[in-house]
């Protein structure tokens, strides 16, 4: 019997067809089907462009999409988690924003999200060339094992005659000539000018105080990660910009090249001073030199109490960078996703992604639990605006009732109180720690990420409107409509009393799990409210739990964080490679007598009960 008859048959189920009211993009107006990809291995990718771990899997997929390109077609589906996300035309905007380059399916009523019964972003499916879903992969840093078992299947089918190569689906769009593409931060420079982070096109612009007239450009206009002159350095997708205190140079959160870099305004010569280019994963140091120690999606970056901080989205964290000692450090956050507040080792953040510093306070906008937040000198971290992660909208009034939608950007104003970019909302809006209050400073805004003081104007970056706007700063807010609203997904119906959770995860082919330095599985939950949990509430090593739902709390939501970490299975290797697979998800459950009694979550395989 030969090696590969040896193995146990693949598990596979007949995948649903990929549907949604949106309709395709990158696909020159065609409509795709199942049918149509036939004879491929198909990749379909359930994201939302609000999340940050969404992006690391773009990323991570360019390299698979190039190596497998005559036999993979990588599909994704967006399914929003925010209203604005629902938006065709900001689905459009994003697919360009972030460089996809495979076709998407439009997905605003989760139509083929539920169909295959996704529960959290990002999750990836693989679909053999027969139409089979035959793996299921949550969260990211799964695209590893994909690719060996992309590989496998193009040996398998190649065999079987059915594999089909060949060019995919994906058709480009045509590019469009404005100055600026997707700008993501802006920074005004002592002389007057402002600097600008243009993302899309992987750059810096430098305008004249018009805020339209351009003097340089800083990069090469191409995704890579190089230091140098302003035509031979590189940056990908960069967004934050903080001057250093000496007004000579400029820090830059280099977003996908998880790192920092710093541009020499008079020469505009860019060089690195902290992260090494690759990803921070749970394990990686969390201090250090700061060219030795892992970064992961830096979005912005300030200057406070003599350090720089770091909102580092990918993780969920405040970090800081010392330039005197060269060192990088965690600062706050425990990287756990979700709103706590408290001393700055205990809270949680949700995608920071935005900071501005007074002499006393180091505000922050915390996109997705859609916060306004602060830490103070001592390192205790409070919230002005914003209750979690499933509670957004417009509404305007005592901080404590008011509400946001994913905010990008906070800018300290001249009289102590802070500008919000409330990007979802498409306004500018203002708290007011005098009073408490929130009011609404200005509408139309197409997806503002930043602002920026001017004299007694204030610049926002419109960044799908692809520049950036002058206002002057109002003296009286603007009257809007109160709306509210929740995450639009479905709730799973539970029976009350005894659940068992089970968060079903196989280690990739070739892989075992690693439990060399102890217990290789973690595994994390909570309720909201908190009275949902009767019991199972906490941090444990089994990725199963017995859970006990109060009758008494009609429904809420289960937050749970897994993971699992798995190395090579070659007794040969020294030094194998390991990986780590982690996911957070928030499942909206509502109690039903007669419902199941088992909740399966897949971090990596397929749920065969």
């Amino acid at each position: 019997m030969t090696a590969a008859s040896s193995k146990p048959p693949r598990v596979r189920v007949r995948a649903p067809e990929l549907v949604g009211r949106g309709g395709w993009l990158n696909t020159g107006g065609r409509n795709l089907t199942l049918a149509k990809l036939r004879g491929k291995c198909v990749v379909v990718d359930f994201w939302t462009f609000c999340c940050i771990n969404c992006l690391h899997v773009l990323d991570e997929l360019r390299e698979l999409e190039e190596k497998h390109r005559d036999t993979v077609v990588v599909v994704g589906v967006h399914s929003p988690k925010f209203v604005h996300e629902a938006e065709h035309g900001a689905v459009v905007d994003a697919v360009e924003r972030y460089g996809v380059e495979h076709p998407v399916l439009d997905d605003p009523e989760l139509a083929t999200w539920k169909q295959y019964a996704v529960r959290a972003w990002p999750t990836l499916v693989v679909v053999d060339p027969e139409g089979y879903v035959v793996a299921q992969h949550a969260g990211e840093g799964h695209v590893h094992a994909i690719e060996r078992l992309v590989t496998e299947l193009e040996a398998e089918h190649a065999a079987k005659g059915t594999l089909r190569r060949g060019d995919g689906p994906y058709v480009p769009p045509e590019p469009e000539p404005t100055v600026l593409r997707f700008p993501g931060k802006a920074l005004l420079l002592p002389g007057g000018t402002f600097l600008v982070s243009d993302t899309t096109r992987h750059q810096l612009v430098e305008l004249e105080a018009d805020a339209e007239t351009v003097v340089r450009r800083i990069g090469s206009g191409t995704r890579g990660f190089a230091d140098g002159g302003p035509g031979r350095a590189s940056f990908s997708e960069p967004q934050g910009l903080a001057l250093t205190e000496d007004g000579a140079a400029v820090i830059v959160a280099d977003t996908v090249n998880h790192a920092l870099r710093r541009l020499d305004l008079a020469t505009g010569e860019v060089t690195t001073p902290a992260g090494t280019g690759r990803q921070w994963w749970r394990g990686s140091a969390t201090s250090g030199p700061a060219r030795e120690v892992d970064l992961s999606s830096p979005w912005d970056v300030a200057v406070f109490g003599g350090r720089v901080w770091i909102a580092m989205a990918g993780v969920h964290q405040l970090w800081t960078y010392d330039p005197r000692a060269g060192t990088v450090a965690v600062a706050a956050g425990t990287t756990n996703e979700g709103l706590v507040d408290g001393p700055a080792a205990e809270a949680w953040f949700a995608q920071p992604s935005g900071l501005a510093a007074t002499a006393d306070r180091l505000w922050l906008a915390d996109s997705e639990t859609s916060a306004l937040r602060w830490v103070d000198l001592d390192g205790v971290v409070h919230t002005a605006v914003g209750t979690g992660l499933f509670d957004f909208g417009h509404r305007d009034g005592a901080a404590g009732k008011a509400l946001l939608q994913h905010p990008l950007g906070v800018t300290v104003l001249p009289d102590g109180s802070v500008a919000v970019a409330d990007t979802y909302n498409h306004a500018l809006r203002r708290y007011d720690p005098a009073t408490g209050e929130v009011s609404t400073l200005a509408l139309d805004l197409r997806e503002p990420s930043d602002a920026v003081v001017a004299g007694e104007d204030i610049v926002v970056v419109e960044s799908a409107r692809h520049r950036l706007t002058r206002l002057r700063l109002p003296e009286e807010a603007v009257r809007v409509e109160a709306v509210a609203h929740r995450t639009a997904r479905e709730s799973t119906e539970v029976a009350p009393g005894r659940l068992r959770l089970d968060v079903v995860f196989r280690a990739p082919a070739g892989q075992k799990l690693d439990d060399r330095h102890g217990p290789s599985t973690r595994l994390l939950v909570s309720a909201t409210p908190p009275a949902l949990l009767r019991a199972g509430e906490g941090a444990g090593t089994g990725l199963a739990r017995e859970l006990e739902l109060d009758p008494a709390v009609a429904e809420g939501v289960l937050h749970v964080s897994a993971m699992a970490a798995s190395c090579d299975d070659d007794p040969a290797n020294e030094y194998p490679a390991c990986h780590v697979h982690q996911q957070d998800w928030g499942v909206p459950v509502r109690l039903v007598e007669g419902a199941t009694d088992r909740l399966p979550l897949v971090l990596a395989g397929m749920d065969e009960r």
